[in-house]
């Protein structure tokens, strides 16, 4: 198992890798594996978030189905301290650069804002080994998202995103939000499945009977 010790980013803002990103280059389309190699030794939290993030806002067809499986992959990575990587059937996958440029054109401003505010503080929860508890969560989020559960996404995006950023610049203050977004989004979540079992029974009873 590779033992690293992951630091908060450092040289230009997450912000402005991904716009360097997404107007620099020739090629017509993005991969997943572009982005994971763009950000080198940047730490798995950044990671977590590009994939993350997008499915807070309203996106773009197809969004969640290309960024749920590598958010799943990168926390469990989180998890048990590996390096990021992704199977090549997942790395392959991408998008448009002007679908991918329209994206980081609606996620920077709030990017911005977010980079404002984190700062190193309350350190112990968002270092080992909180730091593998938080990939935990992170993944049984992802596997959320995944899920075909209408609205279903969007929350727990978010608590993943706050997770994520928490880890990234180890602020513990961020950390603790993603985890009341984390339990907000898991009895939210578990009501609307409930309620769409309750749909389910009604719909067979009125159809057998």
């Amino acid at each position: 198992m590779d033992q690293r010790v992951r630091e908060p980013s450092d040289g230009l803002a997450l912000s402005d890798m991904l716009q360097q990103l997404a107007d620099s280059g020739d090629s017509e389309r993005i991969s997943i594996g572009d982005l994971v190699a763009a950000m080198g030794d940047r730490a798995l939290g950044a990671l977590l978030f590009i994939f993350a993030f997008p499915n807070v806002l309203p996106s773009l067809p197809g969004t969640s189905a290309i960024l749920g499986a590598p958010m799943v992959f990168l926390a469990a990575q989180l998890a048990l301290n590996r390096k990021p990587w992704l199977p090549g059937i997942i790395a392959r996958r991408s998008m448009s650069r002007k679908d991918f440029q329209s994206l980081i054109l609606r996620m920077r401003p709030w990017m911005q804002r977010a980079e404002r505010m984190l700062r190193p503080r309350a350190k112990v929860l968002a270092m080992p080994p909180m730091e593998y508890g938080v990939g935990c969560v992170c993944f049984l989020l992802a596997l959320v998202i995944l899920l075909p559960i209408p609205l279903g996404n969007m929350l727990p995006a978010l608590s993943i995103s706050l997770l994520a950023l928490g880890v990234l610049e180890r602020d513990g203050y961020w950390i603790v939000a993603g985890l009341t977004a984390a339990v907000t989004s898991a009895v939210l979540v578990s009501g609307v499945v409930w309620a769409l079992i309750k749909a389910a029974i009604f719909m067979s009873k009125q159809f057998f009977l």
